[in-house]
């Protein structure tokens, strides 16, 4: 396989793509535009690119890509000096706006960098310890916001196009410059962290985290203090303001030397090397490495570890399959580790991501990888999709950027042939649900279209009797206003489609701790759909019977896996829950109605002192996508919810 750049006409882009990938071709998401053209990177044989080429109109070249993360790494001063000023020419900030984005990096950064500065007010920077400088002292933090703000510069650097940054930074030191925050406080300075940039409090924020501990290990997915902070900030009660928070996290780093042979995964997957604290919170989106790294320059001997599009050598993974949430949440760019005949497996800079440099004095450019550089990648695709979409709340961008995420060929080749819901086990646990795509996460196609629904429920309700268990009190039925016509001329011809449900839970660690570990959460929610064969009343009636169990599972005549790719037992847990069916086209126009319903939560036990009935809020995120039929599936919906506003408001 060779990485191949592909010349393209600019109107001519995505029509190749769709070629590439109906020929199975992995497209990367990098591309570089210029006035005319675009270039767009793939991956694949000589045998196979040479006929896609020839077929495709609009390729003015072809030619195989060089220039890495070593190369820039590798200049003088006074040339990073050059290529800065450079790109520093093509860089507009936005003004900022509502709409502007904050991410608030929880390390040290350096603002004399040239290419930070602009981003990052220096009175932006604060410390959890007031007695901490602010300081980045050992380029962690520094080379996160030059990801977060530009992505890998190894291709912001070779572009010759204007670039638009509407997002800003802010950054907030957690870790001492010498010696180690005790166990027992991490929570309390992440929360301490957040409390000190929140004293501005009008700025809507991407909390990253890239810090982790080991000293919790084995965990098996169980929450720890610190993962059970994290999930009370993000549900807002804790912390100065009791607002919802969107808070990132990374999966932790697998240590390179541990690297010995080509058998890089069973590696990543031995239990001592699990995600580490704390990756595990439930409100959190978990971001472990993949990586499309496997260029290396002329003369360097070895050969990448791992295979383009798989799993990161630095990433760490889940030990569990069951029960608690599906960790990681997705993968981003972490870089690949180098091979040859003498072991372990290196770092190499042909085979890292290009940021910032701490030391503005000594260099401008400096290599970084691993969960670390992948969630930097994800603090901006997240800050870029809510700044598109500014009125969405935390939970409505988690499940897009979450539900936008799909396995690369390289991960799939893990599955056997026909694979069960349980073969899936092993690329959640190492990959979540895998890459996700910012175009996709905000923008819908004509033969692809994405509803939304921002709600909330009253899931029990309490009765006086002192110590009585609290019944489960609504259920809520949505009708989805499916392009019937559309769906009935295609009849059997197979339509996609992908259900996100996301809501932040309030957690309680004792319940887990007493065995009850469907009880962490305050509550829990769960989705349902009509079966194309079911009434409307026996479709509730079979919501009953599963709402009544504790986890929402109905027995075993009334299973919801008819079509699921993935199943209740994978789907039904954490407080982010995706599936997917594929199914005749006709079939999907009679499955209407979509319901949340209420399962186990401590809420159901007990309440908050003085806490009155509680209101959970919730997200849907449903995509319907006919696959390259034509069907112009948007404007339908458009038109039926624009009768089903009408028909509300004559009401």
């Amino acid at each position: 396989m060779v990485d191949w750049e592909i010349w393209l006409k600019t109107d001519a882009v995505d029509v190749f793509v769709a070629a590439a990938r109906t020929a199975e071709v992995p497209v990367s998401d990098d591309r570089l535009t210029f006035p005319e053209q675009t270039v767009v990177l793939v991956t694949a044989s000589r045998q196979v690119i040479l006929p896609l080429v020839q077929q495709s109109a609009g390729v003015m070249a072809l030619a195989k890509p060089s220039t890495t993360a070593e190369f820039f790494d590798n200049l003088p001063i006074e040339e990073q000096d050059r290529w800065t000023a450079d790109l520093l020419r093509r860089i507009r900030f936005a003004r900022v706006d509502r709409e502007t984005r904050w991410i608030t990096i929880l390390a040290g950064v350096s603002v004399g960098h040239p290419l930070i500065a602009p981003a990052l007010d220096p009175a932006d920077r604060f410390a959890a310890n007031p007695a901490w400088g602010v300081e980045d002292i050992y380029g962690h933090g520094t080379g996160m916001a030059g990801l977060a703000l530009y992505g890998d510069l190894t291709t912001a650097l070779q572009s010759a196009t204007a670039i638009t940054v509407r997002h800003r930074l802010e950054s907030v030191k957690i870790i001492p410059d010498a010696g180690e925050n005790p166990h027992h406080l991490l929570g309390t300075l992440t929360r301490r962290a957040i409390d000190a940039a929140e004293v501005r409090a009008e700025r809507t924020r991407v909390f990253t985290l890239a810090s982790t501990t080991s000293d919790d290990h084995p965990h098996d997915g169980a929450p720890t203090s610190w993962s059970t902070e994290i999930d009370q900030l993000a549900a807002g009660t804790s912390g100065r303001e009791r607002e919802r928070r969107l808070i990132l996290t990374s999966a932790g780093n697998v240590p390179s030397p541990k690297h010995l042979t080509t058998r890089y995964h069973a590696v990543c997957d031995a239990q001592d090397e699990e995600l580490e604290a704390p990756s595990q919170a439930w409100n959190a989106i978990t971001v472990g490495a993949y990586t499309d790294k496997v260029v290396l320059g002329d003369g360097v001997a070895g050969r990448p570890l791992a295979p383009r599009g798989d799993l990161s050598p630095h990433s760490k993974t889940a030990s569990w399959t069951s029960t608690w949430p599906i960790k990681p949440d997705v993968v981003l760019e972490g870089g690949n580790l180098l091979l040859d005949d003498f072991p372990p497996a290196l770092t190499c800079g042909d085979l890292s991501l290009l940021t910032t440099h701490h030391n503005v004095a000594a260099r401008n450019f400096t290599s970084f990888e691993a969960t670390s550089a992948a969630t930097a990648l994800a603090a901006r695709m997240t800050a870029r999709l809510w700044s598109a979409h500014p009125n969405f709340w935390p939970e409505t961008v988690r499940a897009l950027l979450v539900s936008s995420a799909r396995w690369t060929p390289a991960m799939l080749s893990h599955l056997p042939d026909n694979p069960t819901k349980g073969d899936y086990d092993r690329l959640f646990c190492r990959y979540g649900y895998g890459v996700p795509n910012l175009p996709r996460a905000r923008r819908s196609a004509t033969d692809m279209v994405t509803l939304i629904i921002e709600d909330e429920i009253i899931p029990y309700i309490h009765s006086d009797t002192v110590g009585a268990e609290a019944v489960h009190n609504e259920i809520k039925l949505h009708r989805l206003p499916w392009p019937e016509n559309t769906l009935r001329r295609l009849r059997n011809r197979p339509v996609t489609l992908r259900v996100a449900l996301s809501t932040f839970v309030e957690p309680n660690p004792a319940e887990a701790a007493r065995g009850r570990k469907l009880r962490y959460g305050s509550r829990g929610l769960r989705f349902k759909l009509k079966r194309a064969e079911e009434t409307a009343r026996q479709f509730q009636a079979r919501i009953n019977r599963a709402a009544s169990s504790e986890d929402g599972r109905a027995p075993a005549a009334a299973t919801d896996e008819d079509g699921w790719m993935f199943g209740t037992r994978r789907r039904d847990v954490g407080s982010l829950h995706i599936d997917e069916l594929t199914c005749p086209a006709s079939d999907l126009a009679r499955r209407d109605l979509l319901a949340v319903h209420p399962v186990g939560g401590w809420w159901k036990k007990k309440l908050r002192p003085g806490q009155e009935v509680p209101r959970a809020r919730y997200v849907l995120v449903i995509e319907i996508d006919a696959e390259n039929e034509g069907a112009d599936l948007y404007t339908e919906v458009e038109l039926a919810i624009a009768a089903m506003v009408t028909a509300q408001a004559e009401v």
